[in-house]
């Protein structure tokens, strides 16, 4: 058996938990999956999930649960941000010999640039603009779906149904985008007011693809779409250059698709992610482990 001490590095997200351990010279033991994680399903729940992930982390890598204590662990939780939730997590208890809690970006931001300083631009369900600059940890955008989260998959859908709606009133000439957004609705508005009644960024979320595939055939409401949002894309990438990031990774399920949208100014900027938001937990518990 491996002995201690162990490094645990935790993602946990709105979709999902991913934990991975390590041993003392950076070897990969095992990695574990959970459960949605964010802290809006409550600071107990996303907990849970956390020690079901590491408990399958541990398992992966033949180590028995009391291995934990002499685990130095990182934890990125979605929702970190909202009033009061770092003060209620550090006052649950857990199973390691120590752990940092943190934001979702920040693990995120330190994988892509391997501990150095960069910037993030997550371009998923939801967006937002991250960085770490020397000391700083600069936040733009990100507020939440609907009032923020431009650019985002959430906010393709909702001005995908937005703008069939207006063409099924004729206000504006259909496309096949609007019939095929339409069509998820059987062609009643009412039932699509009904569905936004229930839905979340998630659902409207689910439009995207269908976007991003229209655009792509050229079909002008889609192409519209996308334009708008790469532009405010653009301006995340270039707020975190101008708050000092020297590199910026853009990251995310709709990286791919909105890169080629994006101003030629903005994609020269751009660098490859060079680890994911997991190896960013581990970077921050051997720190945090050796500050302690």
């Amino acid at each position: 058996m491996t002995a201690g001490p162990f490094f645990v590095g935790v993602d946990g997200g709105g979709t999902g938990c991913r934990a991975r351990i390590e041993d003392a010279a950076g070897r990969a033991l095992g990695t574990g999956i959970a459960g949605p994680a964010a802290l809006r399903i409550g600071v107990e729940n996303a907990l849970g999930e956390v020690q079901i992930a590491c408990r399958a982390a541990l398992a992966d890598a033949g180590l028995g649960e009391d291995a934990l204590g002499s685990a130095h662990a990182a934890v990125g939780l979605a929702g970190v941000g909202r009033q009061g939730a770092l003060e209620s997590l550090v006052r649950q208890p857990h199973p390691f010999r120590s752990v940092v809690y943190t934001h979702d970006a920040t693990i995120a931001c330190i994988g892509a640039h391997g501990g150095r300083d960069g910037g993030i631009v997550i371009v998923g369900t939801g967006s937002v603009g991250f960085a770490v600059a020397g000391e700083r940890e600069i936040r733009v955008g990100g507020y939440g779906f609907p009032i923020s989260d431009e650019g985002s998959g959430a906010d393709l859908g909702l001005h995908a149904i937005r703008l069939a709606l207006r063409a099924h009133d004729e206000r504006l000439v259909g496309t096949n985008l609007t019939n095929d957004v339409m069509m998820r609705f059987h062609n009643d508005p009412f039932e699509a007011v009904a569905w936004m009644d229930k839905a979340t960024a998630t659902d409207y979320a689910t439009f995207a693809p269908l976007v991003m595939r229209h655009a792509d055939d050229g079909d002008s409401i889609a192409r519209r779409i996308v334009r708008d949002a790469a532009e405010q894309i653009d301006e995340l990438v270039r707020r975190l250059s101008e708050c000092g990031a020297p590199r910026i990774a853009l990251l995310g399920g709709l990286a791919s698709s909105i890169d080629p949208w994006l101003a030629p100014d903005v994609q020269r900027r751009l660098v490859a992610p060079e680890g994911d938001a997991v190896d960013g937990a581990l970077h921050l518990a051997r720190r945090a482990r050796m500050k302690a």
